[in-house]
C-alpha cells in the first residue's frame, strides 16, 4: 500500500504524510499485515534499502547514525554535517534543489579533510586554502563563497561569532565564457550526426528553441501544443526563477524530433528510451557529440550564446531576446547586443569621421 499517490517499488510500503508535513515510511511485514514497522532515510538509497529489507522480515533496524551524530561535538565536521543534514530536510520539503546541495556537499569536503578541527576557521587558514586551488580559480571562489554562506547560517544559530569567509577577494577573472557557434559549425555538427539520430535532434532542439542544455532532459511531445491556431511548445525552465517559454514548433524543428524511428517520451533519450539524469549528464554526452564531430572547442552552452548573437545581428532588441530565449532580466540579453551595437556605433562613427576627409 502506497499512500499520497506516490509511486515507490517497495511492496509492503507505506507512505504517509503526518499533519505536521513530515513525511514517514512504514513496512508491513511479509505474512504478517497488520504490523507496521517504522524506517527512515530517503527511498532508492542504500541505507533506506537495507532497512525495509529488514522490516520486510520483521525485524526493526536500528538506524543509522547521522554523520553530525558520529562526529566530534563542535567541530569543523560537526559543523559542516549538520548543516548538510539541514539542507536535506528542505531538499524533502522541496524548497532546496538537490543538485545544489550535491554542489555544497562537494565544496565543503575541503573544510573537513580535518574534520576534528575547531568551528571556527581563522581567515588566513581560508585564504591558503583559496590559493592552493589556483588551477581552478572559479572552482576557488565557490569554495568561498560556500563556506560564507556555511558560516552566515551557524552565525544565525549562535555556533559561531564571526564569518572569516566574508571579504576574502575573488581570484576568478571572468573571460567571454563559451564560445557561441557559427553557421558553419552547425553544418559540420549535421554533417556528422545525420538526421534521426539523437545528437541530431538535440542540436535541432537547442538552436531552434534556444534552450538551456538542462531543459534536453524534459522537452518531449507533452510540451507541445496549439496556440492561436499555430503549433508551438510551451515550457518552464528548470533552471530557477525562469519565466515560461512559448515559441512556434518551426517545422526544422519538428521535422527533426520526427524523424527517428523509435519516439522516446523526450526529444533527446538514452538507448532504451530511457532520459538523462541531469543537466550536466546532458552536457557532457552533447560535448562528446561536438568531439565526434571535430568540434570539440564549442559546448551545448555556445548553441545558445550563438543564437543570441544571430538574433542580435539581425536586429532583435533585448526585449525580443528575452521573450525567445526565457531571460527573466534584460540585462542577460544586454550581453549579447552590448556588442552588436557597440559595432554598429562605431561603423557609423567611422563614416561620419570619414565624411569629415581628416585623413585627406
Amino acid at each position: 500500500m502506497v499512500r499520497d499517490s506516490m509511486k515507490v517499488d517497495y511492496p509492503g510500503l507505506i507512505r504517509q504524510t503526518l499533519p505536521s508535513g513530515t513525511v514517514i515510511y512504514r513496512v508491513r511485514p511479509k505474512g504478517q499485515h497488520a504490523k507496521r514497522i517504522q524506517i527512515d532515510g530517503i527511498p532508492g538509497t542504500e541505507e533506506f534499502s537495507r532497512q525495509y529489507n529488514l522490516a520486510r522480515r520483521g525485524v526493526k533496524p536500528d538506524p543509522q547514525k547521522k554523520p553530525s551524530e558520529e562526529a566530534l561535538p563542535q567541530s569543523i565536521g560537526w559543523l559542516v554535517h549538520t548543516y548538510l543534514e539541514y539542507l536535506e530536510e528542505r531538499v524533502k520539503a522541496g524548497n532546496t534543489s538537490a543538485k545544489t546541495v550535491k554542489k555544497k556537499r562537494n565544496l565543503l569536503a575541503k573544510l573537513i579533510v580535518d574534520p576534528d578541527r575547531k568551528m571556527q576557521v581563522p581567515r588566513e587558514k581560508l585564504i591558503e586554502m583559496q590559493d592552493k586551488m589556483a588551477a581552478s580559480p572559479a572552482q576557488a571562489d565557490a569554495f568561498i563563497e560556500a563556506v560564507a554562506v556555511l558560516f552566515d547560517w551557524a552565525i544565525e544559530r549562535k555556533h559561531i561569532k564571526e564569518n572569516t569567509a566574508r571579504g576574502i577577494k575573488s581570484v576568478y577573472k571572468k573571460g567571454d565564457g563559451a564560445k557561441p557557434w557559427k553557421a558553419a559549425d552547425v553544418t559540420a555538427f549535421f554533417a556528422r550526426h545525420k538526421a534521426g539520430t539523437t545528437p541530431h535532434v538535440a542540436m535541432s532542439v537547442l538552436l531552434w528553441t534556444g534552450c538551456r542544455i538542462e531543459d534536453l532532459t524534459i522537452l518531449g511531445r507533452d510540451h507541445e501544443c496549439v496556440i492561436d491556431g499555430i503549433e508551438a511548445l510551451r515550457w518552464v525552465p528548470l533552471k530557477k526563477g525562469s519565466a515560461e517559454v512559448c515559441i512556434p514548433l518551426l517545422d526544422p524543428l519538428k521535422a527533426a524530433v520526427r524523424a527517428p524511428k523509435v519516439l522516446p517520451t523526450t526529444y533527446v533519450a538514452k538507448r532504451g528510451g530511457s532520459t538523462y539524469a541531469s543537466g550536466d549528464a546532458m552536457s557532457a554526452m552533447f560535448k562528446r557529440w561536438c568531439q565526434d564531430a571535430g568540434l570539440g572547442h564549442l559546448s551545448a552552452h555556445g548553441v545558445r550564446k550563438g543564437l543570441a548573437e544571430v538574433l542580435a545581428e539581425m536586429g532583435s532588441s533585448q526585449y525580443d531576446i528575452m521573450a525567445i530565449l526565457g531571460h527573466s532580466e534584460a540585462k542577460t540579453s544586454e550581453v549579447y547586443t552590448r556588442r552588436v551595437e557597440r559595432w554598429n556605433l562605431a561603423k557609423a562613427a567611422l563614416a561620419k569621421v570619414g565624411k569629415m576627409g581628416l585623413w585627406g
